[in-house]
């Protein structure tokens, strides 16, 4: 078990988010709920994790899925209670798991008593807790873009202004320049740290120090400056895992989150490997195999020794990897492997998203089925665009985040275990034969894969300390590098394709220790999706 009261436990920690709303229904509405995490700690504890990124389970009206908070200090009552909260954290820190909550600091719910205050009057004392502008009906005060659809810009009539929203109208954002705006975030993130909270992920925070005047939303000028002073006034403790989601971030900017000297943040969650092309435009379904490696290439060596990276493949917001990079069909088990030792072999934190240990893959819904506001606002505007629906659809079975957010599949039972009530979002058909009862009754599953994986980092110091080198860096199919301090030398090794490929060994390998394969026996090619972990001392 990791000592927590050192300062940089965590970059020896594994991580596992949570969905609340698809993890385990314990009362049968058809939604996850607190004491369904509670029930398979055990499970966690299995695997082996080090603590849970908990999505969020505050008080919402639920158009975003809780990532529209109406009060930062209660829970949904569709989770569970306060008390079902504070059992949680206790039963997890009994295993040795910290409780990581998900923080939105950009924005609130529009049903929050703040913004019913601030709409109210502009007198209120806190109509500046939220961004206004003037203007009429007809005339927004610019033509900004919301990012889920529609303008950045909402009117209210009753007092003559326009509110912004950098996501949906149901969503204010809040106005980081007002200083007591700020305090009473910072006393609320007090108040969950003295509940025995561990840290906090930080939920698109490269947005709030936005200046819609200007059009800027990411990296607006005094962004840094907010997180200082959010690092010196709330996250006082050395031991708090603070992790930023930055779509914007890039190598330069995560040097300044993720500093060396702990004046920001533990972390950032970047998204460069997952959504940027040959020529650096957004691409969901991510890079070319060379690309990929050289975007890993920069981002393990620039940080090495001035910040720290994440490690992800999945979360809430992202399709299933194994439908993505690897192969959902018949390469399924050995692709999600290979994909899980070339992630957990780099430097850095990993997080594991619920499912992702047992290789769960997306689906394929009508339109109807879907729940997130992203795809249905999507779906709307292109349609109004002229788009063909089947085009659409095909858009959203590989980027649709609902992909994500299937019911966790516990067994082959109805609704695979998850609840004896049809859930919220329709259960992954191939519930019956991925799911953890079957995983944990194979001893050669993606669950012991990753368990084994966790395990790993935590007996060999070259994962956490070791510098990374990039072989072979133009080999279209095959993705190899090595980790190397001074005594510890690891070798990782994964083919990308189906093809049997030539064996990628340097000859300082030859005779080396496998601490981990996806295939029983060694074999001089590359098989399809094989990944190979070699180590040595000298």
């Amino acid at each position: 078990m990791l000592d927590k009261t050192k300062k940089d436990w965590w970059k020896s920690a594994v991580f596992y988010q949570v969905y609340p709303k698809s993890f385990q229904d314990t009362n049968n509405d058809g939604i996850g709920d607190l004491p369904g995490i509670i029930q398979h700690l055990d499970y966690l504890e299995r695997l082996g994790i080090d603590g849970i990124w908990l999505s969020p389970v505050y008080a919402s009206p639920q158009k975003d899925n809780g990532y529209d908070i109406s009060d930062y200090r209660s829970i949904n009552p569709q989770l569970g209670t306060m008390e079902d909260m504070d059992k949680l954290i206790g039963e997890a820190g009994k295993r040795g798991i910290t409780i990581i909550m998900d923080l939105v600091l950009n924005h609130s719910s529009n049903e929050h008593q703040w913004f019913l205050e601030a709409k109210s009057s502009r007198t209120s004392s806190r109509h500046d807790y939220y961004i206004w502008r003037d203007g009429t009906p007809d005339t927004p005060p610019n033509d900004m873009r919301a990012a889920f659809g529609g303008p950045a810009w909402t009117y209210v009539p009753e007092i003559g202004q326009y509110y912004f929203h950098h996501f949906s109208p149901w969503q204010p954002d809040l106005n980081w320049e007002n200083p007591v705006l700020r305090q009473e975030l910072y006393d609320m993130i007090r108040f969950w740290v003295e509940k025995g909270v561990g840290g906090f992920r930080l939920d698109v925070i490269d947005v709030i120090g936005k200046i819609p005047d200007r059009k800027i939303t990411d990296n607006g000028p005094h962004l840094h400056e907010y997180i200082r002073e959010l690092r010196q006034k709330a996250f006082k403790e050395d031991t708090l895992v603070t992790v930023g989601e930055a779509w914007s971030a890039r190598v330069d900017t995560a040097k300044l989150y993720a500093a060396a000297d702990g004046s920001e943040l533990s972390m950032v969650f970047q998204f460069e490997h997952l959504c940027l092309d040959t020529d650096g435009k957004w691409d969901p379904i991510g890079l070319p195999l060379v690309s990929l490696k050289k975007c890993y290439e920069r981002w393990q060596q620039g940080l090495y020794g001035t910040g720290w990276n994440s490690l992800f493949l999945e979360n809430h917001d992202l399709p299933r990897i194994v439908s993505r990079w690897g192969d959902d069909g018949q390469y399924r088990v050995e692709s999600a492997k290979m994909l899980a030792a070339m992630t957990h072999g780099m430097q850095g934190t990993p997080y594991i998203y619920q499912g992702e240990e047992l290789g769960m893959t997306n689906i394929e819904l009508p339109i109807e089925l879907y729940d997130d506001l992203e795809i249905k606002n999507m779906y709307a505007e292109r349609t109004a665009a002229g788009y063909a629906p089947k085009d659409i659809m095909e858009s959203i079975y590989a980027r649709g985040r609902d992909n994500a957010r299937t019911p966790m599949q516990w067994s082959g039972e109805s609704h695979a275990g998850f609840s004896q009530a049809e859930p919220w979002l329709p259960v992954n058909p191939n519930y019956t034969e991925i799911n953890v009862k079957a995983a944990l009754d194979d001893p050669n599953s993606i669950f012991f894969f990753y368990q084994k994986l966790i395990a790993l980092r935590k007996q060999y110091a070259v994962f956490r300390d070791g510098t990374f080198t990039l072989l072979n860096p133009e080999d279209e199919k095959c993705f190899a590098y090595t980790r190397d301090t001074e005594e510890e030398h690891l070798l990782v090794v994964c083919n990308f394709t189906e093809e049997t490929l030539p064996e990628v060994l340097p000859e300082t390998f030859r005779g080396a220790e496998t601490l981990l394969s996806n295939y029983p026996e060694p074999s001089g090619a590359l098989r399809p999706y094989e990944t190979r972990m070699l180590y040595l001392r000298t």
